[in-house]
């Protein structure tokens, strides 16, 4: 017989092993289990707990309170016999990974045009601009397999409820990462596990035979009839590649400026869309980690946050939190700089960093042209390069510039950032309702998260690209108003995370595999 058993609490201190503590609170001895859900209870720091669900499958009779019996529900994805041209699949982030292998399941040998190199070689070039300052355009934090998640936090928290999250999550971990991720209530894999995911995902999608064209970069398509001429030019040596397709599914990113550019030559429909500026804060990882759990913090793992306020009628938040993490140059382009966070599974750096953020809407940015927003986000980022002439970003420290004042140096906070700070004014690289608003976010935050707003602790810009600043307009079908080509993800503006934007790109997949249906899904998505 297979039990739910739930609202198992467990102190973080507690050495017992699980198997013992379930037999103990449910008086059985032979038994299998399997965690459903773990999350951590902190709302009294005098007592924080671990909160787990169980599945226990046993012949012994269990009476327990929190338990009943669990009819197992199956589930089954469908992958209907692809007819006809293979489909094209540009950027290879999480909704065109999801994409490209559902349609390879169905045998459509889907061609994936990526822009940037293979995992393990992109990782190399960032490590040369971390070192050497020298970029390269195509391959960096932004551009390249994997897609801008890749060197980031790896965090998978959504808040969607979609049966095929599920799914999602267990080809994460089937292709490499922490079982960890099935049950945790805040699931993250890590920069580390995500270059061995998104590797084994591409080697999966090759072996069902579909082809990679890596430095490629998508340039346009042409109506041939029925027919898409997909035109990619190869990033090595310039030369052009010409193929031929019905589908086109377009998981661009947000940074993909150029090919942005193309896509409204091409009279694609677009529009405008609001997104957020502001900086990365960090703060030493001990002080959130106190704040967050007490006395007991060293028992538990690195805090996690997530806070908002209201700034004069504009969102304030935090975004993007990398605990134990780092702060990294994710720029894409020479002579700007970008910040952004990443951190591996372990998340044992001794700072924890996250995005601190202001709404900026249309009304800020628009001149009367579709892309103004792409145009506003790059003029920033330009400014603050411009400010030292050089890679260090530019920063000052909470006390300071809550009084309008510059920091001379750094103090008991140390910055992960790779090139070095510039301690200048903000104001002189970001909007002055930015600055206004991240001075009220970190006084509100303070508030509810003792010890935000420390005087040591420091704000880094400028990050500019939490989202896209336009949106793909498609149809019901998920088709732009250029037949056959199908935006997906979160450069076309429909998604704001890893998980979300790869079930964007599974979805779409599943829509133009001739409406394949999931079978048997879940009727109640919180049974397991």
């Amino acid at each position: 017989m297979k039990y739910i058993v739930d609202n198992i609490k467990v102190s973080p201190l507690d050495k017992t092993s699980l198997k013992n503590i379930i037999a103990q609170r449910l008086n059985i001895k032979s038994f299998e289990y399997k965690i459903i859900s773990k999350s951590i209870d902190a709302r009294d720091k005098t007592s924080i707990l671990y909160i787990y669900r169980f599945l226990v499958e046993t012949n012994e009779k269990v009476t327990h309170k929190n338990a009943k019996k669990y009819e197992e529900k199956e589930y089954e994805i469908s992958y209907p016999k692809w007819n006809g041209l293979s489909p094209v699949v540009v950027g290879f982030g999480p909704a065109g990974m999801l994409a490209a292998l559902y349609l390879a399941r169905c045998g459509a040998r889907p061609i994936i045009v990526e822009r940037g190199k293979k995992v393990e070689e992109r990782k190399k070039d960032i490590l040369e601009f971390i070192e050497t300052k020298k970029i390269n355009p195509n391959s960096n934090i932004q551009f390249g397999e994997g897609g801008a998640g890749t060197f980031s936090d790896g965090k998978l928290v959504t808040n969607l409820k979609d049966p095929l999250i599920k799914f999602i999550l267990e080809e994460f971990y089937k292709h490499g990462a922490k079982e960890d991720i099935l049950y945790d209530s805040k699931p993250h894999i890590g920069t580390d596990y995500l270059e061995i995911v998104v590797k084994n995902i591409r080697e999966e999608i090759i072996k069902l035979g579909g082809k990679f064209y890596f430095s490629h970069t998508f340039i346009n398509s042409l109506n041939k009839g029925n027919i898409l001429e997909i035109n990619v030019k190869n990033n090595i040596d310039d030369s052009s590649v010409k193929i031929n397709t019905n589908h086109l599914l377009l998981g661009l990113g947000h940074s993909a400026r150029d090919t942005f550019k193309n896509l409204y030559e091409m009279k694609m429909e677009m529009e405008q869309k609001s997104f957020s500026m502001g900086v990365r804060c960090e703060h030493p990882k001990t002080l959130i980690n106190e704040s967050q759990y007490g006395k007991i913090h060293y028992a538990l793992p690195a805090a996690y946050y997530k806070l908002n306020t209201k700034s004069n009628g504009r969102g304030v938040y935090t975004f993007c939190m990398c605990p134990g993490g780092y702060v990294m140059a994710s720029q894409s382009e020479e002579n700007t700089i970008l910040t952004n966070g990443m951190s591996n599974n372990a998340r044992d750096a001794i700072n924890s960093n996250s995005a601190l953020l202001v709404d900026v809407t249309p009304q800020d940015y628009d001149k009367g042209h579709v892309l103004d927003g792409m145009y506003y986000q790059e003029k920033y980022e330009r400014l603050a390069f411009e400010l030292s002439k050089d890679y260090k970003a530019p920063a000052n420290l909470f006390k300071e510039f809550l009084n309008d004042e510059v920091a001379k140096e750094l103090r008991s906070v140390n910055t992960s950032y790779p090139h070095g700070l510039n301690l200048t004014d903000l104001s002189q690289c970001l909007p002055d309702f930015v600055i206004e608003g991240l001075k009220q976010g970190i006084v509100d935050f303070d508030k509810k998260l003792k010890g935000f707003n420390h005087d040591d602790a420091i704000l880094i810009g400028v990050e500019t690209r939490s989202s896209s600043p336009v949106r793909l307009v498609r149809n019901e079908r998920r088709e732009s108003n250029i037949k056959g080509i199908y935006p997906i993800g979160e450069g076309a503006g429909y998604a704001g995370g890893i998980t979300s934007a790869a079930l964007d790109g599974l979805k779409t997949a599943m829509q133009i595999a001739s409406n394949p249906t999931v079978k048997k899904l879940f009727d109640d998505i919180k049974i397991i």
